[in-house]
């Protein structure tokens, strides 16, 4: 088995039948979304595996070649921001190797879900729409489709759940990116559900509670 990334791991109760894989943003690591479990309030008959991995260190173009956790490196930071693609897509195919052992350790595919935020959401992207076996779920938190022009999407996922989050008033990465990508997706026959909210480049109560809603709805 080929080794994988370093990774926060918590499970809502003994016997998990579901898993989610939640990338974070850019110099942040694993530890940030863990705090978000709890909130969720899941039910407890909904057994879920959390995985948080981390992303590798790595210069960042952007500010100024210093070293932080980065899934890839984002050469400028204009509206189509500039990026490293092929870093990017290293990266989708590091945490596929979590979407492989989660069905190896006795999760079926339809019931995982990959979820990011900022850079992990454009990672979110690419893994999960070109993935070869159904999957349960995609959330976009804040984020951008980075690789809509290589992408090679996969028919065994054109019916997953996509979940799209943006703030209103992002100063990072503007919800017109979020726009973006879900007319793309919806273009292509994609079912999305959109919504903004009155936030900056984060996470909200609101947010957590329609997440946590969207999460039972395809699991439970």
């Amino acid at each position: 088995m080929s080794t994988l990334l370093p990774a926060v791991e918590i499970e809502t109760n003994n016997n998990p039948t579901a898993s989610v894989i939640w990338l974070h943003g850019l110099g942040a690591d694993g530890h940030d979304f863990e705090p978000i479990v709890p909130e969720l309030k899941l039910p407890t008959e909904l057994g879920v595996r959390f995985i948080f991995p981390h992303a590798p260190k790595r210069a960042v173009t952007i500010n100024g070649g210093m070293s932080m956790p980065a899934w890839y490196d984002i050469l400028t930071i204009d509206i189509d921001r500039k990026v490293d693609v092929k870093q990017l897509v290293a990266s989708a195919n590091e945490i596929k190797k979590f979407v492989d052992r989660e069905i190896e350790r006795g999760i079926a595919s339809e019931r995982i879900v990959i979820a990011g935020f900022s850079q992990g959401g454009a990672v979110s992207y690419q893994l999960a729409l070109s993935y070869p076996k159904p999957l349960g779920g995609l959330m976009a938190l804040s984020t951008y489709f980075a690789t809509k022009e290589t992408i090679e999407f996969h028919s065994n996922n054109k019916n997953i759940p996509i979940f799209i989050g943006h703030g209103n008033y992002d100063s990072v990465v503007p919800e017109v990116l979020g726009q973006q990508a879900n007319s793309l997706l919806q273009s292509q026959h994609y079912e999305t559900y959109y919504k903004t909210y009155p936030m900056d480049h984060s996470v909200s109560m609101e947010e957590i509670t329609d997440i946590s809603q969207w999460l039972q709805e395809h699991l439970l």
